[in-house]
């Protein structure tokens, strides 16, 4: 059994990590930390969490702590991430893994260099739905695929609990970085195919601060499909996936979501061919437990922190098209 320590518990913790952790088979969590040691001490005691802390530094010095799951804002992953590794732990890390590619390969190297396992938290590799499109098109079902679509928008008003959304000094930059690395990523994974490059527009309005609302990317894989990302904080939750091939398309509606079950239509032109359903129910204990299988050697991980370094490429390659105004080059990260 893994025991877990969880940096920077908050909404995200409480909402979707602790009812992970309670489905899991290998894992539990021993010790959270919080900014304010008193907050800290009531959320452990709500949780049934035996320890509590007000840094991270002390979490990870804990003998009762085996590996460490930073969920702070964006911007003090670096510094959280570093205090695990320096502390021999290994730490898994919420997406996006960095403010920008260089932090993200501070923290890769600095884990290969103390021989820690390092992932990043990319949860929707766990999805049953995600995985099905995958198996789909490594099947060639679709044939090869041409174009590909990932959404990603929810309502995120000032009064949302992550204070930070709209302040890029924390958040990096709106929705591009908080929700579309996870199509990013998703379509990655799904095609199991590199961005070479990215095109990107953004814009912002009153209540956004000095982030965009809402953003379009244009990705360019390595075999020649084309991808586009759309994705917001004005319109309502939506998460639907689509990839057409040469042979057929593949279909779903709020593929990414974790709370209802999914269908996944596999169509040849006005015909559907096949239909199936997934849960992604147990996305978020599937996630604990494999990183608690690979700290045990059992199995590797399917989101080392490289992949995480990848899709910072990516998202920076976005923000320099919006400012530029032309496709960006992607640097490839060497696994």
């Amino acid at each position: 059994m893994v025991r877990f320590g969880i940096v920077g518990f908050g909404l995200h913790a409480v909402k979707r990590l602790m009812p992970g952790f309670a489905l899991s088979k290998n894992c539990t969590v021993t010790a959270l930390s919080r900014r304010d040691l008193t907050q800290a001490q009531a959320s452990a005691r709500e949780h049934k969490i035996p320890l509590a802390f007000d840094s991270a530094a002390d979490l990870c010095r804990s003998p009762e702590v085996d590996a460490v799951l930073v969920t702070t804002p964006n911007s003090f992953h670096l510094k959280d991430v570093l205090t695990a590794v320096e502390a021999g732990k290994p730490v898994l890390c919420e997406k996006p893994l960095a403010m920008n590619a260089a932090e993200a390969k501070e923290m890769v190297e600095a884990a290969r260099r103390r021989h820690v396992r390092f992932g990043v938290a990319h949860v929707f590799r766990f999805n049953e739905s995600v995985r099905k499109l995958r198996e789909h098109v490594a099947a060639r079902k679709i044939g090869q695929p041409i174009f590909a679509r990932s959404e990603f928008s929810f309502l995120a008003d000032l009064s949302h609990p992550r204070k930070w959304l709209y302040d890029a000094s924390v958040a990096g930059a709106g929705p591009i970085f908080d929700i579309g690395v996870h199509c990013i990523d998703t379509l990655r994974f799904v095609l199991q195919d590199e961005v070479v490059r990215v095109s990107a527009t953004a814009a912002a309005d009153k209540g956004s601060g000095d982030v965009e609302s809402v953003a379009a990317l244009t990705l360019e894989f390595s075999r020649g499909t084309l991808g586009t990302v759309l994705v917001s904080y004005r319109a309502e939750y939506r998460t639907p996936l689509e990839i057409v091939g040469d042979a057929g398309a593949l279909w779903a509606n709020d593929v990414l979501n974790v709370e209802h079950p999914i269908e996944i239509q596999l169509q040849r032109g006005k015909e559907v061919l096949q239909r199936d359903m997934a849960s992604n129910r147990l996305s978020y204990a599937l996630q604990v437990d494999a990183f608690a299988d690979w700290v045990q050697g059992k199995a590797q991980f399917p989101a080392p922190g490289e992949e995480g370094w990848q899709n910072q490429e990516i998202l920076d390659a976005a923000l320099r098209s919006i400012r530029s105004g032309r496709a960006e080059a992607v640097p490839v990260v060497a696994k």
